[in-house]
């Protein structure tokens, strides 16, 4: 089995409503995701497939749904505030971790027909979330 990986990088702020620690309240995150693609089997070009293809689809995603954007559990109740104030947010069934977003990025690879293998979110420099399916 061939694997091979591709880093993206963006930003975001969030807030965990539940959480008992600092993390209830506002703040941000610059990350980094590394996407594992992997194949049993190299194609034409020798590649388990082109990196820039990988870039294009995951930064696509990204660039309109999570970069610089505020990420929020849908009861969160500073989503009125931010409507009417015009502000961007997206509202999410799930709370905003870093496990649930790699679910997100790692699902709408595997919707574009990418063999995802995991998807991990780098958080900070020393803690990360992986998500993966079997």
């Amino acid at each position: 089995m061939y694997t091979i990986t591709k880093e993206v990088y963006f930003c975001y702020g969030h807030r965990l409503m539940n959480h008992a620690g600092k993390c209830r309240h506002l703040h941000g995150h610059s990350v980094k995701a590394c996407i594992a693609i992997q194949q049993a089997e190299l194609n034409g070009n020798g590649m388990v497939c082109d990196f820039a293809d990988i870039r294009e689809c995951v930064e696509a995603y990204i660039d309109q749904q999570l970069d610089h954007n505020f990420l929020l559990h849908k009861d969160d109740p500073i989503i009125p505030m931010l409507i009417a104030n015009n502000e961007r947010f997206m509202a999410l069934d799930e709370h905003p971790t870093a496990e649930v977003l790699s679910k997100m990025i790692y699902r709408h690879l595997k919707q574009a027909h990418f063999n995802v293998a995991a998807v991990t979110l780098w958080e900070t420099a020393s803690a990360y979330a992986c998500y993966h399916e079997d």
